[in-house]
């Protein structure tokens, strides 16, 4: 009897020590499907990832619709002509749902470069910019009761004018949340921290997850430099150059780097303060591989197809897949 239940103990330990990995897919999944739209939500639902990440954007008429860019994107969009905008289109802000909706999003511009680097992304003529209500519906429909949604905010304090405010945004971001009854289920991230203070503030029943970068494409600490617009106030040299450290007294609950900054001490240090580590955008096999050896625990890919296979190849616990027409 005392060897049964010795064996019991150490099973029971080696289930509850296996590393659980969150396998995000990124704008639903980027590489396979249009971004950011219900076919591309369909697609990663159907392949089985544990949590939808997205952009959002606000309407003239304040509908939080899924948007990564604040402003009509060439790259993606057509016009109701059919053709291709030559430039980038009005802001979201500017528009109401209903003109928004006048836009085909639904396929790449080949004879833009961004489309070289999504060649399996699969067209769906008539694809419209959803509303985030839309996302949490196709959800429901699909019966996936378990599936979270990462959900950034899309603003910059470089270009104030180009998208509402941070405490609007965020506020409106928090209800059009509970309006789908899905506060549970969802995380707020952004680089403009601003807009996570006041998701702290005011729902903290919502975890915020704290992006960061800073390599020269976007530097969003600038360690060594006065102030950052990014950080809400908050300077890294006040916390030693410790990124894990300010986010920490921030009240975060995610730090989500850049791949490129990362490394196996700053995912130790920032699970040592409490905080979970889910690396954007890795694309790569050999590098999700890599940061699964780390102990990261999320991935954000735009291929959830590849992450789930680097997942499942490690033995880690995979999400159902759940099929659903968009």
């Amino acid at each position: 009897m005392r060897l049964i239940v010795g064996l019991l103990l150490v099973i029971s330990t080696m289930v509850n020590s296996v590393h659980s990995l969150d396998l995000q897919g990124h704008r639903g999944a980027r590489g396979l499907a249009p971004e950011n739209t219900l076919p591309a939500f369909a697609r990663a639902l159907g392949i089985g990832v544990t949590t939808l990440e997205m952009d959002c954007a606000i309407t003239r008429d304040g509908v939080v619709v899924v948007s990564h860019d604040p402003a009509l994107n060439p790259d993606i969009t057509r016009g109701p002509d059919g053709k291709w905008l030559g430039k980038a289109g009005p802001a979201i802000r500017i528009l109401t749902y209903t003109a928004l909706q006048r836009f085909d999003v639904g396929r790449l511009n080949p004879s833009n470069d961004y489309a070289k680097r999504w060649p399996e992304q699969q067209p769906v003529d008539g694809t419209r910019i959803p509303r985030l209500s839309d996302v949490f519906a196709l959800v429901k429909k699909s019966g996936n009761e378990t599936v979270r949604f990462n959900i950034e905010t899309k603003i910059s304090p470089l270009e104030p004018n180009q998208t509402a405010g941070p405490e609007e945004f965020a506020r409106k971001l928090v209800a059009a949340i509970r309006a789908g009854g899905m506060e549970k289920r969802a995380t707020i991230q952004s680089f403009d921290w601003r807009t996570l203070q006041v998701v702290q503030d005011e729902a903290p029943e919502i975890p915020t997850v704290y992006l960061t970068v800073e390599k020269g494409f976007m530097d969003s600490i600038q360690a060594g430099r006065p102030f950052s617009p990014w950080t809400a106030g908050l300077k890294v040299d006040q916390f030693g150059g410790s990124v894990p450290r300010m986010i920490k007294a921030a009240g975060g609950a995610v730090w989500s780097p850049y791949q490129g900054d990362l490394t196996r001490e700053a995912v130790k240090e920032a699970q040592a303060l409490g905080l979970k580590v889910v690396v954007w955008t890795v694309n790569d096999p050999a590098d999700m591989k890599r940061l699964v050896e780390w102990g990261v625990d999320g991935i954000i890919s735009d291929r959830p197809d590849w992450l789930r296979a680097v997942a499942e190849g490690a033995g880690l616990p995979l999400p159902v897949p759940t099929r659903v027409s968009p």
